[in-house]
């Protein structure tokens, strides 16, 4: 097994990251708390690429970054980049989401995950990245998922990420997404670093 380590020091999103990663010869642990990545980037993939390979660099270890949030047409792509740090918690996120919303007819909305990947010297050596379009209720539903889940909407699934069972949100999650796009780049990546 190789260390992966992830930019986060989130156990949420090393159990997460972990069900996509089941099958492969990458061993992920959480960066030590002690490394803080500021987020300076203006997209995404900037972020995601900032974190893996400032933890890389530090570390002297492969190391993973993901960036992720939902952007909202009607509010020109907000919170997007900004989403985890909308408001203070959890709820007033989503209130002021819904409360910027309320006299909007167009709800379409995105999520969206980039992920970059760094060598232990913190050089990009991989990245992808997952978009998963839904719309925004106007009022949440459902008790699982995290973040914005209870009012992000799939018509297509006629329920929102809060509502689903949690196999079928790995699979059609912007991070499930970015992560089916990045297993055959690490599992080829893998074979090279047995091979070296």
């Amino acid at each position: 097994m190789t260390t992966l380590v992830i930019a986060t020091s989130s156990a949420h999103k090393l159990r997460e990251m972990q069900t996509y990663l089941t099958d492969t010869e990458w061993e992920l642990v959480l960066k030590p708390d002690s490394i803080e990545v500021e987020e300076t980037g203006t997209t995404f993939m900037e972020n995601a690429q900032l974190k893996a390979t400032q933890v890389a660099a530090a570390t002297g270890q492969w190391a993973i970054g993901d960036d992720s949030g939902m952007a909202v047409e009607a509010l020109d792509g907000a919170p997007g980049l900004y989403s985890a740090r909308y408001a203070p918690t959890v709820k007033e996120a989503i209130d002021r989401v819904l409360g910027e919303m309320a006299d909007q007819t167009n709800r379409r909305a995105k999520f969206i995950c980039a992920l970059a990947v760094a060598d232990p010297s913190g050089a990009i050596v991989l990245q992808a990245e997952g978009v998963c379009e839904g719309v925004v209720l106007t009022a949440p539903r459902g008790t699982g998922g995290f973040g914005y889940d209870p009012i992000f909407y799939l018509p297509a699934q006629q329920m929102t990420f809060a509502e689903m069972p949690a196999e079928r949100k790995h699979q059609l999650s912007h991070r499930g997404l970015a992560f089916a796009a990045m297993l055959p780049q690490l599992r080829s990546l893998h074979q090279e670093i047995d091979r070296a």
